[in-house]
């Protein structure tokens, strides 16, 4: 849907076309890929093979049939098709029109466009879904709501996700305190999410919005598998559980269970009662390694395979942290420094 959604977009020739459809008080049918499947239920109709514009679709949606254009959409291939799909694809749609096209790109895995002239609405179909393509201004002004609202969240995750460091630095980090992290960090994610489908829909009227966007999340996706790799329970005879299955069981999760800390406790892999909540754990040390400057990821992997803990590594020495291979004077030295920083600028942020 995405794909098809960037396709119709505003600022495309094809969306140039629907317009002009829409505005010329003319209805049509247009199927966006060809091949032999397509080609079994046209009927009818002429073969062109031409390029396609935006005011060659206006023409040929004067005629009554349907329209094939090439998957690229830079051909159109036929105009004035009458379209036969199976009758026996179930539908929910009721208009001849809105029924065809619901049809076929359930028969044939193409999407397919409708311009209704009495509703005056342009529909695309893909895969059994429904989108109506609204104007631009309707969905810049849902947007920005959406927009306004992933502000306030990435704000109370930044909150909570600098107290968690501090707890960190002091060894008093709690299940709740990992999961309410885990838990901003899935909603802002969802939220930007939903975000990114209206930068699609906006096509090139969504280019500032983009912009807001990829500044607002900018590190939120490695922030959320930096937790779960810290957090993670050790498996056990009874328990194991992945970092990609808990990150998918995060996934999973309705909105309504999101806001539940337990069950944020159980998607990470832990029991999820009142009191497990308030057991203590420990980190690894990947999410405080991660904001040291210049490290490598597999530097990263040794550091925490051979300290085993993030306390372990906050009491290491530059000769200590030498040991580690591929760790020479200098990233030792790095490494130290950088980890006092963070220690240290936690610590104030936290008390201060």
């Amino acid at each position: 849907m995405r794909a098809s959604l960037s396709a119709v977009a505003p600022g495309t020739s094809m969306r140039d076309g629907l317009e002009r459809v829409l505005r010329g008080n003319t209805g049509g049918l247009i199927v966006l890929g060809f091949d032999k499947s397509v080609e079994t239920m046209c009927t009818g109709g002429f073969v062109l093979d031409v390029e396609f514009t935006a005011t060659r679709l206006r023409e040929l949606c004067k005629l009554d049939g349907g329209i094939v254009i090439s998957s690229d959409l830079s051909k159109i291939l036929r105009a004035g098709v009458q379209f036969v799909p199976d009758a026996t694809i179930p539908t929910e749609e009721t208009g001849t029109r809105h029924r065809t096209a619901d049809r076929i790109s359930k028969q044939v895995g193409y999407p397919v466009v409708s311009v209704s002239q009495s509703m005056r609405l342009i529909a695309l179909y893909v895969g059994g879904q429904r989108r109506v393509l609204e104007d631009s201004a309707a969905i810049l002004s849902r947007a920005n709501q959406a927009l306004a609202t992933l502000e306030r969240y990435k704000l109370r995750l930044d909150e909570v996700a600098g107290t968690l460091s501090a707890l960190e630095i002091e060894d008093l980090v709690t299940v709740r305190d990992v999961s309410a992290v885990a838990q901003r960090l899935e909603m802002v994610r969802r939220i930007a999410t939903e975000i990114a489908e209206y930068v699609v829909e906006l096509g090139t009227d969504g280019r500032l919005l983009a912009l807001q966007l990829d500044e607002l999340i900018a590190g939120v996706e490695p922030e959320r598998e930096l937790v779960v790799r810290d957090y993670v329970p050790e498996p056990t005879a009874k328990r194991s559980r992945t970092v990609d299955e808990a990150l998918a069981e995060l996934d999973a999760l309705s909105h309504a269970e999101l806001l539940e800390l337990p069950t944020v406790a159980r998607a990470l892999g832990y029991t999820g009662s009142p009191e497990a909540l308030d057991s203590a754990v420990s980190p690894r040390g990947f999410r405080l390694l991660a904001k040291v400057p210049r490290l490598p990821g597999a530097i990263i992997d040794r550091l925490v395979e051979h300290f085993g803990g993030l306390q372990k590594l906050l009491a290491a020495s530059v000769d200590d942290l030498q040991t580690v291979d591929g760790v020479g004077e200098a990233r030792a030295r790095s490494v130290r420094e950088g980890l006092s920083r963070l220690a240290e600028s936690s610590i104030l942020e936290r008390y201060v």
